[in-house]
């Protein structure tokens, strides 16, 4: 595809996540019988709409007398129309809407037959508008403009540098409300339904040139035009990691995600090699895919398999151990100078890795081991693991960590509050820190892994001469162009 045109695509993409005017057109009195056309969705949208949108905000409901009842009454040219109607209806709004000048459509209800769809698809073949939909349940969310189609009222991640598609709502809707729940950090979220026009390789392009966006997550069902999205993904990953999250694995699934989404889910063998060739990390669970998000956002791609463990509990250390093993990792060999010197300052503490700092360890101990072990040119990442109970340790202790990590910001550096209680005091005060959190050492050790996938998919990139175009426009080993 030529430059100028996929500029322009990335363009008319753009208008569904960064319009300065947008109508959203319901009905005050619509209920369908079977159907998400209804008052309370159509009122908890412009609710979200209204709280949160930095732009201009009109509100059409065609059988009541909230707004306009009609988008010619709307005065200007909104750039972005929103639709929550039954099928028909929302077909007629959808004509009105691209008569007004609108660019791009957003259709939330779903329920559209063949003949429906390929109506919604002349409108763009005569227009040229964008359509994101139908079915895609709850739109779209710009966390830096407010831009919020959602129907929950004040679900609003903060602002941050991973972006969602996904092809479920409820799928999308469960990554929306661990975002939320957990503090994650969002940049764009993309709930993509039916696909009939705008889909998985038109996002990713889009989110490709986004700087708020550093990470991208997608869970899929199935994919149309495989080479494309290789393609497409080839060029991003140089940029930004692309994980996916795959539904319709098994033969029933598969069956149930066609009649789900119109999709086709395809052989899995096909599937997981198009995401080997593309370098795309693939995830196996909901929580693996958050979890390894947060990794990427927030810590460099690991540059070897050598972790250290550094930890004030010796149980949980030896956890990590094997859980590191199983993720294919290795414990790094420290160096005789780092090791006779952690036990030359604390007398009684072993410095084998993984080391176990005693649990008396306090944010002076951390702060020093930690930054031994980082210096250790034998070390390539690091696992902390600070327990609370049965511990000296307290939740400010934890600031140690973070302070020590960002003094190497090419090694990457998790942590393990491990608990339920642990994990919450300590998610206060590193939460919204560079520091990933994982409530046992397994899910960290996952992390971890991927973090040295992607750090295996930029080597193989610069080894076959394809150099690795970060933001601020070094390679993968920092160097300034």
């Amino acid at each position: 595809m030529k430059a100028g045109r996929q500029m322009q695509l990335n363009r008319e993409v753009e208008v569904l996540f960064e319009p300065e005017r947008v109508v959203l057109i319901g009905s005050s009195k619509i209920r369908e019988k079977v159907g998400m056309s209804s008052p309370q969705l159509f009122e908890n949208v412009v609710y979200n709409m209204k709280r949160y949108f930095k732009g201009e905000v009109y509100v059409v409901d065609v059988h009541g007398e909230k707004g306009f009842t009609s988008i010619e009454e709307v005065p200007a040219e909104p750039q972005l129309a929103v639709i929550m109607l039954p099928p028909e209806e929302s077909i007629v709004q959808a004509e009105k809407s691209v008569g007004k000048g609108v660019k791009a459509l957003v259709m939330i209800t779903g329920g559209y037959k063949e003949p429906q769809r390929q109506r919604l698809l002349t409108l763009k073949s005569e227009f040229g508008v964008r359509i994101l939909g139908p079915n895609t349940i709850m739109g779209v969310i710009n966390t830096e403009n407010g831009l919020n189609t959602t129907f929950e009222r004040d679900l609003m991640p903060r602002k941050g540098g991973i972006a969602v598609i996904s092809q479920s709502g409820g799928v999308g809707a469960c990554l929306l409300d661990w975002a939320c729940y957990y503090g994650l950090g969002i940049s764009k979220f993309a709930f993509m339904g039916d696909k009939i026009d705008v889909d998985d390789v038109d996002l990713l392009q889009y989110l490709d040139h986004d700087r708020k966006t550093r990470v991208i997550c997608l869970y899929m069902e199935g994919i149309k035009n495989g080479k494309r999205f290789v393609e497409a993904a080839q060029q991003i990953v140089r940029r930004k990691p692309i994980l996916v999250l795959k539904g319709g694995v098994t033969a029933e699934a598969a069956r149930r995600a066609l009649s789900h989404t119109a999709s086709i889910a395809g052989s899995d063998e096909v599937f997981n090699a198009a995401l080997k060739k593309a370098g795309i990390i693939r995830v196996e669970t909901l929580e693996e895919l958050m979890n390894s998000a947060v990794a990427l956002e927030k810590q460099p791609p690991l540059k070897g398999e050598r972790i250290a463990v550094v930890s004030n509990v010796g149980g949980p250390a030896i956890i990590a151990a094997d859980a590191l093993a199983r993720e294919g990792l290795k414990l790094a060999p420290l160096t005789p100078e780092t090791q006779k010197t952690i036990e030359r300052l604390y007398p009684g503490v072993d410095a084998t890795n993984p080391i176990d700092m005693i649990a008396d360890a306090r944010a002076e101990r951390y702060k020093r081991v930690l930054d031994m072990v980082l210096a250790d040119p034998n070390v390539d990442g690091v696992m902390v693991i600070n327990m609370l109970k049965s511990c000296f340790f307290e939740p400010e202790d934890a600031k140690a960590i973070a302070e020590t990590a960002e003094k190497y910001p090419e090694k990457p550096v998790v942590d393990v509050p491990a608990g339920g209680e642990d994990f919450e005091l300590i998610h206060k005060v590193l939460g919204e820190t560079n520091i990933p959190l994982y409530n046992i050492p397994e899910k960290a050790a996952k992390a971890l892994k991927t973090l040295r996938e992607y750090g295996k998919i930029l080597e193989k990139l610069e080894k076959n001469g394809k150099p690795i175009n970060r933001e601020d426009g070094s390679n993968l080993k920092g160097e300034k162009a």
